[in-house]
């Protein structure tokens, strides 16, 4: 399997792969590496973040309050900047005439005040948010980010936990970028339900001394055997470009909706990992979670099941290999459930 991974993710260098049981675990096991290799202790993580709920990883995270409060002090030294969020840019502005002002603020800012690169390890990152709210940057950015990282001598490590192995139409949702991470986690759907994780990084940035970082369960036979038959039916049944074409098909649905109901502020996404934003109207872009919520519980009662994320978003995210008449039919329920909110 670790073979396997290593040449499935990006970059022809020879790769060491560390095994966990989750993508908090390989979240961890991306910040000892980060640290030790570099012997830099701080890192960059953005706003709407989440990377895990151990206290290395929980340090990272910044999607929702909760997720945090009661457990400080977390890992010290992580420096959290905004992210891409285009439909609120929290500078005000408007891609692309902003030039990525987000991303070059990192550079211009922070470096230069809270995060110098001397200190500082790396840039976690999602190539798109998950619990944040499924939240899509705009093209160049990551490259931007990339770039950047490279530049003041950071390394880059994408979390693809939730975007990884197909889900946005590409294997990896950072290849819809030029960009070639020095580190790449992923987890969920890598055991096709059983509980791994993986980190995969350049083989040069492996522990230089045994017992560093381990683990118990970690590369267990059996979730090892399920990641190599998920593997299988990825590539067997081309799901990646499956992912890609029924995903046009998921977004064309969903951009119906949303120019049909006023509450419906944005739809967003790659492949089949959408999501729409509820508000209040168009106009203003006041968040609307109460109805967010209140279309999740009808869904429930007319058989769909739906997940939030976000302050007031929705994720769709079915079965890369989900028949096409289940996946209409689901919609269709959802398009009833919109129906009976806009009354």
């Amino acid at each position: 399997l670790a073979d396997r991974l290593g040449k499935i993710t990006p970059g022809k260098h020879r790769k060491k792969v560390f095994f966990g049981n989750s993508g908090t675990e390989a979240n961890e096991a991306a910040i000892k590496v980060a640290k030790s290799h570099t012997k830099k202790q701080m890192f960059l993580a953005f706003l709407g973040a989440f990377h895990g709920r151990t206290q290395g990883a929980l340090s990272l995270t910044a999607s929702k309050a909760k997720q945090r409060a009661g457990f400080f002090p977390t890992m010290p030294g992580v420096v959290h900047v905004p992210y891409a969020y285009c439909y609120r840019c929290p500078y005000k502005l408007t891609y692309p005439s902003c030039d990525l002002y987000c991303a070059n603020i990192i550079e211009d800012v922070y470096m230069k005040t809270i995060a110098p690169p001397e200190d500082t390890a790396g840039v976690f990152v999602e190539p798109v948010q998950g619990e944040g709210g499924y939240i899509v940057p705009p093209p160049g950015w990551i490259d931007r980010i990339a770039k950047i990282a490279k530049d003041h001598g950071l390394l880059l490590i994408d979390d693809e936990v939730q975007s990884g192995l197909g889900r946005t139409g590409k294997m990896w949702a950072i290849e819809h970028s030029e960009a070639v991470p020095d580190i790449l986690t992923m987890a969920k759907s890598l055991g096709g339900g059983l509980p791994i994780g993986a980190a995969v990084y350049p083989a040069e940035m492996d522990f230089q001394e045994s017992g560093k970082h381990s683990n118990t369960f970690g590369g267990n036979p059996v979730a090892c055997a399920a990641s190599l038959a998920t593997l299988d039916v990825i590539e067997d049944e081309d799901l990646v470009a499956r992912s890609a074409k029924v995903g046009a098909h998921l977004a064309k649905r969903l951009d119906e909706m949303t120019e049909r109901y006023e509450f419906i502020g944005d739809r967003r996404g790659l492949g089949m990992m959408q999501a729409t934003e509820f508000v209040t109207d168009k106009r203003s872009k006041k968040p609307d979670p109460k109805r967010r919520d209140a279309i999740e519980k009808d869904a429930y009662q007319h058989g769909l099941i739906l997940l939030p994320c976000g302050d007031s978003a929705m994720r769709y995210i079915p079965a890369l290999n989900i028949p096409r008449d289940v996946l209409d039919a689901g919609l269709d329920v959802l398009d009833e459930c919109f129906k009976r909110a806009a009354r």
